[in-house]
């Protein structure tokens, strides 16, 4: 038994140290982005109407109705597996599916320890930067009006879809899903 536990300590110490470098980077790209790219990014959308175009809105979609479906799936992926192994298909989408929701649950607890403000107000009169000028991060405030951060919709897209991004044939495919979806976030301010 401590021979196969000291096979495995070295793999789990390199999936540690990658993980821990990939949280690195992004709390770098967060702050990048926080100082000199979100405001300008949020007002350019709004001065010149970007988000009334419909397809952005239509592309904001499929993510909440990917993950109300999830548990559904996973149901009947669980039953099929009572009379026979799952195809590599199934285990990917398996995978794919507890990986939405396990993000999403992520997301809720991280937007409530971060406390951000949406670039525009779209509901019961949040707050947001450019209906009064809030921005910034209000940490432990548990509201709908802050939570923006992290993004549902781009937790959703990216953890369903990383699964399909680790198939090779289905690289493209995955890449060609979420880009549009993860560019109406940003032109739907």
């Amino acid at each position: 038994m401590w021979q196969d536990l000291a096979i495995v300590m070295p793999e789990y110490r390199k999936l540690l140290w990658r993980a821990s470098t990939a949280v690195a980077l992004c709390i770098g790209a967060v702050l990048v982005c926080y100082f000199w790219i979100d405001r300008p990014v949020a007002f350019f959308v709004y001065r010149h109407h970007i988000n009334e175009f419909q397809i952005f809105h239509w592309l904001t979609y499929p993510p909440p109705a990917v993950q109300t479906w999830s548990p559904l799936v996973l149901a009947v992926l669980l039953v099929r597996r009572a009379w026979k192994p799952f195809l590599r298909w199934q285990k990917v989408l398996l995978v794919a599916c507890v990986s939405l929701i396990v993000a999403d649950q992520f997301r809720i607890g991280l937007g409530d320890i971060c406390g951000r403000y949406w670039p525009q107000t779209w509901t019961h009169d949040n707050p947001s930067l450019i209906g009064d000028g809030a921005y910034g991060f209000h940490p432990f405030q548990r509201d709908d009006d802050v939570g923006s951060f992290p993004s549902g919709h781009a937790a959703r897209i990216l953890s369903f879809a990383t699964e399909w991004i680790t198939t090779p044939r289905s690289r493209v495919i995955g890449a060609v899903i979420c880009t549009p979806m993860l560019v109406s976030l940003v032109a739907m301010n």
